[in-house]
């Protein structure tokens, strides 16, 4: 799936990473808690969080991901946005909860990569 599809399954607003849009990724994982994406994702290309902060730019960059989607309309600091462009990692904010963001992209086909 490319990640301009999860931006129009979304309905989500692009904040940074327009030249990558049609890149493409296979798996994605939601989750607020960076420990458990370090802890417990392998192989994932988008994170779905609710959390703001810096920490979520670090861990995505940690884990090779190269997408964040902000749920519940929440939206980066200026240094967040500067940090993911740096990165050259995608940054989205979307006003679906985490579980309605997350069973549109599973139902539209991506999959979750998850450590077993």
């Amino acid at each position: 799936m490319k990640i301009c599809q999860i931006k129009e399954l979304l309905g989500a607003e692009l904040l940074c990473g327009s030249e990558d849009l049609e890149r493409d990724v296979h798996s994605a994982c939601g989750s607020d808690m960076m420990s458990d994406v370090l802890a417990y994702v392998k192989d994932q290309a988008v994170l779905l969080t609710g959390l703001v902060n810096a920490q979520v730019i670090r861990t995505a960059q940690m884990m090779d991901m190269v997408c964040v989607v902000f749920v519940r309309t929440k939206r980066p600091t200026p240094d967040m946005l500067a940090l993911a462009e740096d990165e050259g990692i995608v940054l989205m904010t979307t006003d679906m909860r985490m579980y309605e963001a997350c069973g549109r992209l599973y139902q539209a086909g991506l999959g979750n990569g998850a450590a077993v």
